[in-house]
């Protein structure tokens, strides 16, 4: 990798760990102390989570617009305004404004991952550092979790862990302004994506595999640290959600490899299989065992995903005109929403999650098979 592309995929692996790891994910390792807290509860939790991705949703529609020349405006948009929900989150309380922070946020992280990959991939022209761009977001998951569990450990309450994050997340974006404004872009340059073979996937085919990957993983995103607070409330979840971090870093450049050597139909296959055993383990193994494989397996896996399909779908929308990248995470993100809503409502009836992980197994093998007829 030249050192142009390490230092814009070092850049990119940074805004996705901020507006992806802390403005979206945070929330699920801070979820059970909110409600520990009485900030939210469990019912309101489900519909505060479900109005990030609605949020999420209206973000990707919105970021459909970007062209790759704007990208890094939309970036530094993204940044600065994933600082701000992070601190209003430390002072708002009250499932209405706490939701409505969260249906922001969650607008800002869609147009950040989608401005980040067009600035990396469309703009920068760096398709080589794919996997480390979306390394990041496993790095900003473990980091916030791990200074969750840090600020738990010195008493400090929800808020101002909130609050923590904000400052961080502020002084963070700092580093990534020469790359956004600074450097020249390599816009008259060719962009190289050798390693995709003439992928056979449609757009369609390549959208609706995406959605039901976004339905799949999501149930166990959002509740594996709440099930194991109500399982295990002696444990300390944000430990296990740093597991779920920290296993997406390697497995980017792991499924990034599979992609390059065994092309992309091999790739989604077993990138939904992995995922498909992760979310079963809490229902086959509802110990901790079973709660750090499927922490592993599904961490480990969601975000090859999206390493193997973003760049299919840069490939893609030069055959289409489409923005394809923008396209995909809008069908990614009404899986997200509909996830926690069909949890939310099946725990109601059944004081359970395994019916919701039920149904996210049935969509993931959904998944597979178009993959295997589609790829």
């Amino acid at each position: 990798m030249k050192s142009s592309a390490l230092k814009n995929g070092l850049e990119s692996a940074l805004i996705l760990a901020l507006v992806m790891g802390f403005g979206r994910f945070a929330y699920t390792a801070l979820y059970p102390y909110m409600v520990t807290d009485d900030v939210l509860s469990v019912a309101q939790g489900s519909v505060v989570a479900s109005a990030n991705y609605v949020g999420y949703l209206v973000g990707a529609l919105l970021a459909v617009r970007i062209k790759a020349d704007k990208s890094n405006v939309f970036a530094l948009i993204a940044l600065i305004g994933t600082s701000v929900c992070l601190a209003l989150m430390s002072v708002l309380s009250g499932a209405l404004w706490v939701g409505a922070v969260r249906f922001l946020a969650g607008v800002l992280s869609a147009l950040g991952i989608v401005s980040a990959s067009m600035w990396l991939l469309a703009k920068q022209k760096h398709t080589t550092a794919t996997p480390l761009m979306y390394a990041g977001v496993g790095f900003g998951i473990a980091l916030s979790s791990e200074l969750v569990v840090w600020g738990v450990g010195a008493g400090v309450n929800s808020s101002g862990l909130w609050l923590w994050l904000a400052v961080l997340a502020l002084a963070l974006s700092l580093f990534v302004l020469h790359g956004l404004f600074l450097q020249k872009s390599n816009e008259c340059g060719q962009a190289p994506t050798p390693f995709i073979q003439n992928p056979k996937l449609t757009a369609n085919a390549l959208i609706a595999l995406y959605g039901l990957a976004g339905f799949g993983y999501i149930i166990t995103a959002t509740y594996l640290p709440l099930l194991i607070n109500m399982v295990l409330p002696d444990v300390n979840v944000g430990h296990v959600w740093a597991v779920f971090g920290l296993s997406a870093v390697p497995s980017c450049f792991v499924w990034h490899m599979i992609h390059v050597r065994m092309g992309t139909r091999v790739a989604l296959i077993a990138n939904f299989t992995a995922q498909i055993i992760g979310v079963m383990f809490p229902i086959i193994m509802p110990n901790m065992a079973g709660y750090l494989m499927s922490a592993l397996l599904v961490g480990g896996a969601f975000m090859g995903t999206v390493t193997i399909v973003m760049p299919v779908a840069q490939m893609i929308a030069k055959n289409t005109g489409k923005n394809l990248i923008a396209l995909a995470t809008l069908s990614y993100s009404i899986g997200q929403i509909v996830g926690p809503l069909v949890a939310g409502g099946l725990y109601g009836i059944t004081q359970s999650f395994t019916p919701a992980l039920g149904l996210a197994t049935v969509a993931l093998i959904l998944g597979a098979v178009i993959c295997h007829q589609r790829a």
